[in-house]
């Protein structure tokens, strides 16, 4: 009866959620942290608790679609999981390696149009891992509906130290020189870059930091970031939902801020301009000829001196409506 009944509060809830939801983010980016936390609460292994963590990102890809989310990207490998002992590095290749082909063979992964993409230092990771990278890759190369991005191998400085190097290496030999490096320069260095810049970080698993996580993509964007304490396994839709409600209260207030920033710019160019208006038209009183005997009046130049500042022609410039260590990924 209870359980019944909390499934009904469950789904009100996220229909309430939903409502809510004008906005959706074009590239969601998760932190997928506390697999192995939720497994040594549960008694369980490592590897266990990574297992659970696959069946949530297999939920939370049905949710982007559902939403219409464009792109995902999931952390879910660091460079720093390197160092993590055998036992629990072998059992995880094995599950991503498992993960990738299957994933690639899915019906519902061709029917939704996802295209799978590896990014990171792959070259890295084990034979078996990079032949399942690049199976998932080939098989999905022609969907073109929605991008899901596997960080693996992944360190958001390091890439960007290998993007440094690459334009260095350009500069020194002659093919470039240092004033053509720009935005697009850097960009097609990065690892397969992402298609998108990130509008969204979810971090889960209660620790609120980026973990050097797509600094170019996310805080070049300057992303919304939503963090939130149940562990990956435990994950739900009323979670994500939340999070898409944390970025889309970020854009309304971006959008708040700048319809203000606007219209004060508007309003002060408008009193310069009127300024100096007034200015010359005091100069130009000064030197033309005396008309019956008098100067022209204030009223004929336009306002006097002491007249108050008001809008230009009519406008208004009023606001415009409108409306935010445990290594990551295989944690």
């Amino acid at each position: 009866m209870w359980q019944r009944l909390r499934g009904l509060v469950g789904r009100a809830y996220r229909r309430h959620l939903r409502r809510e939801i004008d906005d959706v983010p074009d590239h969601v980016a998760v932190i997928q942290d506390g697999n192995r936390r939720y497994a040594r609460e549960r008694g369980d292994d490592a590897p266990d608790g990574h297992r659970a963590g696959a069946d949530t990102t297999e939920r939370v890809l049905d949710w982007c679609a559902d939403l219409g989310v464009s792109e995902l990207t999931l952390y879910a490998f660091s460079t720093e999981n390197f160092e993590r002992p055998d036992e629990e590095l072998e059992p995880l290749f094995d599950l991503l390696e498992g993960k990738l082909r299957e994933f690639a063979d899915a019906d519902r992964v061709h029917e939704q149009g996802v295209r799978v993409r590896a990014i990171g230092d792959v070259p890295r990771l084990p034979p078996r891992v990079r032949d399942a990278v690049e199976y998932a890759e080939r098989r999905t190369a022609e969907n073109d509906r929605f991008t899901l991005n596997v960080a693996l191998a992944y360190g958001g400085r390091t890439e960007l130290l290998d993007a440094a190097r690459a334009i260095a290496r350009d500069v020194d030999a002659g093919e470039m020189a240092p004033e053509d490096v720009d935005v697009e320069t850097v960009e097609s260095r990065l690892y397969d870059r992402p298609i998108r810049d990130v509008d969204l970080i979810v971090r889960t698993g209660g620790d609120e930091r980026t973990s050097n996580f797509l600094p170019w993509h996310a805080n070049g964007n300057e992303a919304a970031v939503y963090f939130c304490a149940p562990y990956w396994p435990e994950f739900s839709e009323a979670d994500f939902l939340r999070a898409i409600r944390t970025y889309e209260s970020r854009e309304e207030s971006w959008q708040r801020a700048r319809a203000e920033r606007a219209a004060a710019l508007v309003r002060a160019l408008a009193e310069v301009e009127f300024a100096e208006a007034r200015s010359a038209a005091v100069r130009l009183r000064d030197r033309v000829p005396r008309l019956d005997g008098t100067h022209l009046s204030d009223d004929a130049l336009g306002g006097a001196e002491g007249d108050s500042v008001g809008p230009v022609d009519g406008d208004s410039a009023g606001p415009v409506d409108g409306d935010a260590t445990d290594s990551p990924g295989a944690d």
